[in-house]
């Protein structure tokens, strides 16, 4: 896909700049606290060190004065080059008494506290960084002890080094993590795009692809693939629906045609008048029930009514329908049990009863005599099925999948009493509700079943 290509103005280079830019700012900083943190704590060791050391060679100068005060220093001498250890001992005039440092240092008082400067050692007349501590002894002396920086100011630089080296590794890590993140993401974004672009094309069949993983893009997938079935079906059920209305129109149409133009022939006696007139009605009637069903059925399609929802006693609705039906089942020498129950759901309780209506219908067109035709409820944790099973010859195992599309009807020609729409509104219904239409043969008979979500 060319809007997928690497360049500098897409989503796909924002995306690597953004995550490279992040993830360096994030090393940096954690890089640079832990240099902070490093030297404050060396600095901390050295001044808390220094600070007992100076506390310990004052406390030997009052116990034993300035003789032993020069005792300690000398005595410490000798491995004070291991640790960096740095003493002067002057008197109140600036003359050394003891001590690896060559002079007191300019400018600065005894006891002025903590201060980093450069003196020259004694032993080798080096210029040496310092940091040191000084007070003045209560005869004048002064007294100051330090610690050589120059290995410290190695450990920086080597410090700073290794954080350059680690934030440049860093970088480069960063610029292939967001590389190869946003190769993932892009190369599913870009099977996702071409799919699309068939689909627009025209070909309905295509589907994204699942590369069974289970993340979320193909969760991604699953739920645009289930949406493009749904798509698809509808649009088999539109040109089935217009086909089969052209169909189904066409010839009540012509009748009527027929009888109104029959209404003008002059020798036509009165009598025969009112028949035409009372068969052109009847035509009118069966086009107007089609396009009633189509409306109905169009409707639960598109959701409308949902705002219409309120909570439906199934159980009390089932009697209700049965009761309607009770006459029209006896004439038939039918009977009608009720069986099941089930809890309060939400619905459209004109809807359900219309559904549950075209069911009876169905049922009792096939039921034979002396038969029974069964209502039953059942519910579990996830829906509500509303069935209905008659004892009839049932219908062929390849004809069930068709029973919910618009027009299918298994009668050898549609009859003006059956346009095939009754179990399509059942079906549209049910999705209304989020649930399913489905039907079984059952040995004898056929049980179709209105499912509902809970």
């Amino acid at each position: 896909m060319d809007n997928l290509r690497l360049s500098v103005n897409n989503s796909r280079t924002r995306l690597v700049v953004a995550s490279m830019v992040l993830s360096t700012i994030l090393t940096a900083t954690v890089l640079a606290l832990v240099y902070v943190t490093a030297n404050r704590s060396i600095e901390s060791e050295t001044r808390s060190v220094v600070s007992a050391e100076l506390t310990g060679l004052a406390d030997e100068y009052e116990r034993r004065g300035l003789i032993g005060l020069i005792t300690a220093i000398e005595r410490r001498l000798p491995s004070a080059s291991e640790r960096d250890a740095l003493y002067l001992l002057t008197d109140r005039f600036g003359n050394k008494l003891a001590g690896n440092l060559k002079h007191w240092p300019e400018d600065i008082a005894a006891g002025s506290g903590w201060v980093d400067l450069e003196v020259r050692r004694a032993d080798n007349d080096e210029l040496v960084p310092v940091s040191a501590a000084s007070i003045r002894l209560p005869g004048g002396e002064r007294l100051i002890v330090g610690r050589d920086a120059v290995a410290r100011q190695q450990f920086d630089r080597v410090l700073l080094r290794s954080v350059a080296l680690a934030l440049g590794i860093a970088l480069l890590l960063s610029l292939l993590t967001g590389w190869l993140f946003t190769r993932l993401v892009f190369s599913r974004l870009s099977d996702i795009a071409s799919t699309a672009e068939n689909i627009v094309s025209g070909d309905l069949s295509r589907r994204m692809p699942i590369r069974g993983t289970g993340d979320e893009f193909d969760q991604v997938a699953g739920t645009l693939n289930t949406m493009l079935d749904r798509i698809e079906e509808l649009i088999s059920n539109l040109r089935t629906t217009s086909n089969s209305i052209a169909h189904d129109l066409r010839s009540p149409l012509s009748r009527l045609k027929q009888r109104v133009e029959a209404l003008s022939d002059p020798d036509k006696s009165d009598q025969d008048r009112e028949i035409d007139i009372a068969r052109a009605t009847t035509e009118v009637d069966h086009v107007l029930r089609v396009l009633g069903q189509l409306t109905e059925i169009s409707r639960a399609e598109a959701g409308l009514g949902r705002e219409q929802f309120e909570d439906v006693d199934l159980h009390q609705l089932v009697e209700d329908v049965v009761d309607l039906y009770e006459p029209v089942a006896a004439d038939q020498n039918v009977r009608l049990e009720v069986s099941g129950q089930a809890k309060p759901i939400q619905g459209h309780r004109p809807l359900l009863s219309q559904a549950l209506s075209n069911l009876l219908d169905n049922a009792l067109r096939y039921a034979p005599k002396d038969s029974t035709i069964t209502v039953s409820l059942a519910e579990d944790i996830t829906c509500t099925r509303v069935s209905v099973r008659d004892e009839g010859p049932g219908v062929p195992e390849q004809d069930l999948p068709r029973l919910q599309q618009p027009f299918v009807t298994l009668d050898p020609a549609r009859t003006e009493r059956n346009a095939g729409l009754g179990l399509a509104l059942v079906a549209a219904i049910s999705r209304m509700h989020g649930g399913s239409f489905e039907a079984r043969n059952c040995d004898p008979g056929l049980e179709t079943t209105l499912k509902l979500a809970r």
